[in-house]
């Protein structure tokens, strides 16, 4: 079964075609980026193999660059396809689903009403995961298309861990709580983590840290999650690329009423200007931030100390609210590939269990791996993720009706 796995932004699409060889796992024939969705100078990166080819394009919307996208897959030198009919399925990335999905399901018009019916939960998200959507569909109409949620899989945290200490009828009339997001990726590595333990699944408890430009972090007791660090929005919890995470509420109505900033932009001071990039001064990429502490910069080394004090503050709360933690598991680009950073969070940790073997943490490496010591009484491990995966077994589940 060929599934198309696509995660629309406002103005870009990310592909993935997927070649499903049973029901857990796939290969890529054809991979890509369409960006620029609408402006000047659109490009589409397609890359097959470990080739990629980049071209400028015109793509003044999402229907033209889900075209465009097609005509990558099987047009010219870089076509896995013959036709568009080889498509069986199609799997789409949606931020929010607020409380009425549990899981990934079929889409139809009731589906895309309530997506859309999420969209003040998510207004950044939801309206392009909506655009792309609408669009694949009316390209690819004769196949079965299946939402995939961020938020399904912290469905199952408590009443007492996801909501806010506010008055309850702003949850009971408008659903104001906390959903977490990241939840394909700490779906994906809690799967791994569990056949890497090689124990039951309803006997393994987790703390998986979802760390890239967007930071997460989730106890999962069973196999499932019961708590998690981003809230209502993506915007709660660890320090991220340009987000604040966890600040005083009442800091957006000392910036209104002491720097006459209006409701927009504290939304934008706290997203796009603020985590690494606004402690730093230098860039939301933490491979700059680092560069820039080993050259001096004090602003840059206060921005590295900040993020992994909040992460490791996390770790200890999960760690209290689970009682018994097999692992704490590392994902994302920033977990996968940085070993000052997870040696920077675990620092301190050895009381609770956690103690990290420098060496193999310092030493390269790729797929998953153990980093802990061997007296360490819990294990630390690296798993990349693969959020497309989880994406592509849902749709081939729910396009054969299983």
């Amino acid at each position: 079964m060929n599934v198309l796995v696509v995660n629309c932004g406002s103005s870009s699409i990310k592909y993935s075609l997927m070649r499903m060889t049973d029901g857990k796992s796939a290969k890529v024939p054809a991979s890509g980026l369409v960006e620029k969705i609408g402006e000047a100078g659109s490009r589409i990166h397609h890359k097959v193999g470990g080739e990629t080819a980049t071209h400028l394009v015109e793509a003044p919307d999402h229907e033209s660059a889900f075209g465009l996208m097609i005509r990558a897959l099987t047009e010219g030198d870089g076509a896995v396809l013959s036709s568009p009919k080889e498509i069986d399925a199609v799997g789409h990335r949606v931020v929010h689903g607020g409380e009425r999905f549990t899981e990934s399901v079929r889409i139809d018009e009731e589906v895309l009403e309530a997506i859309e019916a999420c969209a003040a939960l998510a207004p950044l998200h939801n309206p392009p995961n909506l655009m792309g959507i609408r669009a694949a569909r009316h390209l690819m109409p004769g196949v079965p298309h299946v939402a995939v949620f961020d938020t399904a899989f912290h469905q199952t945290i408590p009443p007492h861990a996801f909501s806010y200490a506010i008055p309850y009828e702003l949850y009971s009339e408008h659903r104001i709580r906390r959903y977490g997001f990241h939840g394909t990726s700490h779906r994906y590595v809690t799967e791994a983590a569990v056949a890497w333990l090689k124990k039951p699944v309803e006997k393994t408890n987790l703390i998986t840290c979802h760390l890239g430009n967007g930071c997460s972090v989730t106890a999962i007791r069973g196999g499932r999650s019961v708590d998690t660090s981003m809230g209502l929005t993506p915007l709660e919890g660890l320090v991220m690329g340009t987000r604040s995470g966890d600040v005083d509420p009442a800091l957006t109505f000392h910036l209104i009423r002491t720097l006459g900033m209006s409701a927009d932009d504290v939304d934008n001071l706290l997203n796009r200007q603020s985590g690494l990039l606004g402690v730093s001064g230098v860039s939301n990429d933490m491979r700059e931030v680092r560069r820039s502490a080993k050259e001096g910069n004090r602003r840059a080394a206060l921005a590295l100390e900040i993020f992994c004090y909040r992460l490791k503050k996390y770790i200890g709360a999960y760690t209290a609210a689970l009682g018994r933690v097999d692992a704490l598991v590392f994902t994302g680009g920033i977990g996968e590939n940085n070993a000052p950073i997870r040696q920077g969070v675990c620092e301190g940790l050895e009381a609770m269990g956690y103690v990290m073997d420098a060496a193999k943490n310092a030493a390269p490496g790729r797929g998953p791996r153990d980093l802990s010591a061997a007296d360490s009484p819990r294990r630390i491990l690296v798993i990349p993720t693969d959020e497309e995966m989880i994406i592509a077994r849902d749709t081939a589940r729910i396009a054969r009706g299983d």
